[in-house]
């Protein structure tokens, strides 16, 4: 059972703020070391970066605030495993989308 107004993500014991800011969580506002494959939509950006030391493939909503572009929660960060499966069944995802359009 789960704690009645309990928190479901976070912890810490300080606001993501603070943690982003001590580079606790979440990638730093600095994306000097993403490669940007793509531009998908107006706020939305796929790129390849490393994280944690291991290369990953991050599909991303991006924000502005004061004039920089921010990363949102928003996004999907996926690991060589898994963005090789991904990439491995793309012909069936294509064909599943053709069969449900």
């Amino acid at each position: 059972m789960g704690r009645k107004g309990g928190k479901r993500f976070g912890g810490g014991g300080e606001p993501a703020a603070k943690r982003r800011a001590a580079g606790e969580d979440g990638p730093s506002a600095s994306a000097d070391d993403d490669i940007v494959v793509a531009q998908i939509s107006k706020n939305r950006r796929v790129a390849v970066r490393t994280w944690n030391g291991k290369v990953v493939v991050d599909i991303r909503e991006f924000y502005e605030k004061d004039g920089k572009t921010l990363p949102g929660r928003k996004g999907i960060q996926l690991s060589m495993d898994q963005w090789k499966i991904l990439r491995d069944n793309i012909k069936s995802i294509d064909e599943a989308i053709k069969e449900n359009a």
